[in-house]
């Protein structure tokens, strides 16, 4: 019978709430195993040991997001060996890039691992800490990636829109100035998130929500602001590329057949790169900051496989930005291929020109 009371209050410690008024209030029902709280394991509630071995499904899965992470910190670590060792590519743009490669790579680094860890571990056994440093680390280089697509988009328009007065106007002063302000606005959003402790409450409740946030602001600064300037930006870029490549054909006086079809092959290029740049941009981050709204502003539970599956979307951004951002030049492939084949350990390649 002690035994049994000894048990009882141990259960009553680990899944029980405190209320305001003293009392305890369950909030876990099933003292056998807990399958809501763990995805992959069945849990002894009695002796915190883990009932089963994990099923094939967690196995595949582990295997895939550890796929994931070695592929996003191979395809920015190429981008950023490129950025660093080759000159000619020691450019503002390129820069840019360079503080995008590292907030990708950092996030298949240190994210991907973490989100990895929570369907194969028990997370109770990890208190607090686990859930506050994963949670720290997403809205830091989450942000940090996101403004960095920002500020490349910005610079793109003055490349584009107003390439007289691009040099002046966008220096490697004003582009260190953007990167620092990128990663300054990153880290003090997650401390100011800590410090309004606007999380859920206990890691054994809410370790698979770690991401969201229940104040709304978070979002419109790491997600929609950054969302409705790039859409801007980018449309007017498109119009403006439109603009010239038909100024061109007026300049030209040829209003021959192949003139028009270089024309509308010039427009859909611009066309197609763009809807390329905002599709991965928009298809991985709003499934997941729609699902976070939606639990913010309403009453629909949203289940932990769900949000956890959206996040991963959101993060698979991170691997398609090198492809974007890089791939498309070919002054990056030429760099790649040097560092790939090894060429760059036998010379100096340095001084290669690129383009």
């Amino acid at each position: 019978l002690a035994v049994e009371r000894l048990q009882d209050e141990r259960i009553e410690s680990l899944f029980c709430r405190t209320q305001k008024n003293g009392s305890r209030r369950p909030y876990l029902v099933n003292r056998t195993h807990v399958d809501s709280t763990h995805p992959c394991y069945e849990i002894d509630v009695v002796s915190l040991t883990l009932t089963n071995s994990p099923s094939s499904k967690c196995v595949l899965l582990h295997v895939f997001l550890s796929s994931m992470s070695a592929a996003i910190v191979c395809g920015n670590l190429l981008v950023l060996i490129s950025i660093v060792y080759f000159r000619q590519l020691h450019t503002p743009t390129n820069f840019l890039i360079l503080s995008l490669a590292v907030s990708d790579l950092l996030v298949g680094l240190l994210l991907f691992p973490m989100s990895t860890i929570f369907p194969v571990t028990f997370c109770m056994q990890s208190h607090n800490v686990f859930c506050k440093v994963r949670l720290s680390f997403d809205l830091t280089l989450s942000t940090a990636s996101v403004l960095n697509l920002c500020c490349i988009s910005i610079d793109r328009y003055y490349a584009v829109c107003q390439p007289l007065t691009y040099r002046m106007k966008i220096s490697t002063n004003v582009i260190v100035t953007m990167i620092v302000l990128t990663w300054s606005t990153a880290v003090f959003m997650t401390i100011g998130f800590f410090i309004a402790r606007m999380s859920y409450g206990k890691c054994q409740e809410n370790c698979p929500f770690s991401v969201g946030f229940s104040n709304p602001l978070g979002p419109v600064f790491s997600f929609y602001l950054p969302m409705v300037t790039m859409v801007c930006i980018y449309l007017k870029i498109l119009m403006v590329a439109q603009k010239q490549a038909r100024s061109i054909q007026n300049t030209h006086s040829q209003s021959t057949k192949a003139g028009t079809a270089a024309e509308k092959k010039g427009e859909g290029k611009a066309t197609r790169t763009l809807a390329i740049v905002m599709g991965a941009f928009l298809g991985c981050w709003a499934p997941f900051y729609l699902c976070l709204q939606v639990k913010v502003f309403s009453s629909v539970s949203v289940a932990v496989a769900t949000f956890e599956s959206l996040v991963w979307i959101g993060l698979f951004n991170s691997l398609l930005n090198p492809f974007i951002y890089a791939f498309f030049y070919s002054w990056f492939r030429s760099a790649f291929r040097l560092i790939l084949t090894g060429k760059i350990f036998q010379s100096d390649f340095s001084n290669t020109k690129l383009f």
